[in-house]
């Protein structure tokens, strides 16, 4: 098992996505939404001046919508993608940083967020709720009470959200209803830590067509698969923190894997230290991202 680099030289590569034949995926220190080609040429889509990009997802009607972590807004890019409007504000239900999400077939979104205050070294996490965002920018709380909600996932056919709760080491999972709602809240996993840590740290999550779960986990500096059970059975590690995983190329056999020596901000002067690394693996991808 090689893992193969695709890209380096990254500020902090999250949010990898798949779509039209690239990987995307957002530069949240570079402040921008980034494509990469077969060869890894990168291509800048979109630079936000004043707001931090996460969570990537497109509509049916095809615009692409970003997540403003900062703003607490879902960003819509125009057609050409130079400019954007705000297509939904989470601001009245989420008080911290928003994070990740996944957005379905019929265009429900669901986002993720941090739950409290990253930047203040006395903040504790707290349970937070996961949010949904119609097609038609309506904001509702999806679910209460999860503990730092991250990576998100859904299967093939709409009908399973997968969600990663990163400062309560599992996996959770919901029935999402015909429409959009979710219940029959369940946990698929509670993850093992590496040997050196005490608890694993979930962070960017993607479904392949058996059902399984790849899981990047940043503290343990490892990805994980896990079964539809809930069983890991492929153990990969990562020679740094191991942010999010998609599953994409042109059978959706391909993991990229994205990572970074730092996980707190740098100096202006520091190096980028990010990274995108790849794998062949045998089940393809399905479902979102």
């Amino acid at each position: 098992m090689t893992l193969e680099r695709f890209a380096t030289e990254l500020d902090y590569p999250e949010c990898p996505r798949w779509h039209d034949g690239s990987l995307w995926m957002s530069e949240m220190w570079s402040q921008a939404v980034v494509r990469f080609d077969a060869a890894g040429r990168r291509e800048v889509v979109h630079h936000f001046t004043d707001d931090q990009p996460g969570g990537l997802g497109w509509l049916p009607d095809g615009e692409l919508v970003v997540v403003g972590m900062e703003s607490r807004v879902l960003h819509r890019l125009t057609a050409d993608q130079a400019g954007s409007g705000v297509h939904a504000d989470l601001s009245p239900v989420s008080h911290w940083t928003l994070n990740d999400m996944v957005i379905g077939k019929t265009g429900n979104a669901y986002v993720s967020q941090v739950g409290f205050d990253l930047a203040d070294g006395t903040s504790r996490p707290g349970p937070s709720p996961l949010i949904r965002v119609d097609p038609g920018g309506a904001v509702s709380v999806a679910a209460e009470g999860l503990v730092v909600p991250n990576g998100i996932a859904l299967s093939a056919g709409g009908e399973t959200l997968v969600v990663a709760e990163t400062f309560a080491g599992r996996l959770t999972a919901f029935t999402v209803d015909s429409d959009g709602s979710l219940g029959d809240r369940r946990v698929l996993a509670e993850l093992p830590p590496a040997a050196e840590h005490r608890y694993a740290r979930p962070d960017g999550i993607c479904l392949d067509e058996e059902g399984g779960v790849w899981v990047a986990d940043w503290r343990g500096c490892q990805v994980l698969r896990l079964t539809a059970d809930g069983i890991v059975a492929r153990r990969i590690p990562t020679d740094t923190h191991a942010l999010a995983v998609v599953l994409g190329g042109p059978e959706r056999r391909t993991l990229f894997i994205c990572t970074s020596s730092h996980m707190v901000r740098p100096g202006p002067d520091a190096r980028p230290a990010g990274a995108v690394f790849t794998l062949e693996v045998d089940v393809p991808g399905a479902g979102e991202p």
